[in-house]
C-alpha cells in the first residue's frame, strides 16, 4: 500500500514540475485524477471515454512525465536542495547566531530550497 501511495505521489510531484508540458487531454486526465481525487471510472463518465481510454491516457502522461524527469532532474534537484536546507537550518541552530540573523538566514535558506 506504501507504494501506491508514494507512487501518487511522485505522479502528483511530476504534473506540478511538468504538467505544462503535457497535451491538454493528458493534463486534464492527471488534474482529475491527481488533484480532484476522482476515479478512472468517474473520469470516464465526466469525459465521456471509456474506463479504458482514460486509464491510457493516465499512464501515457505518467510515463511522458516520467520521461521529463529523467532528462530534466527537476525534482531530484528539489529533492536535494530540501535536504540541504534542512541541513543548513541545523547548523545554523548550532551556531550560535543570533535569534534575528537565525530567522533572517531561515528565511534566506527556505527561499533557495523552494
Amino acid at each position: 500500500m506504501k507504494d501506491d501511495i508514494e507512487r501518487v505521489e511522485y505522479a502528483s510531484m511530476l504534473y506540478d514540475f511538468y504538467g505544462s508540458l503535457l497535451s491538454e487531454a493528458q493534463s486534464e486526465v492527471m488534474a482529475l485524477y491527481h488533484e480532484d481525487n476522482l476515479s478512472l471510472s468517474e473520469i470516464a463518465e465526466e469525459l465521456g471515454q471509456t474506463r479504458q481510454a482514460v486509464h491510457y491516457t493516465l499512464r501515457k502522461a505518467e510515463k511522458a512525465l516520467e520521461s521529463y524527469e529523467e532528462k530534466l532532474g527537476l525534482i531530484n534537484s528539489y529533492r536535494e536542495n530540501q535536504k540541504l536546507a534542512a541541513l543548513a537550518a541545523e547548523i545554523l541552530e548550532r551556531s550560535g547566531a543570533s535569534k534575528k540573523e537565525a530567522t533572517d538566514l531561515k528565511k534566506i535558506i527556505n527561499r533557495l530550497a523552494e
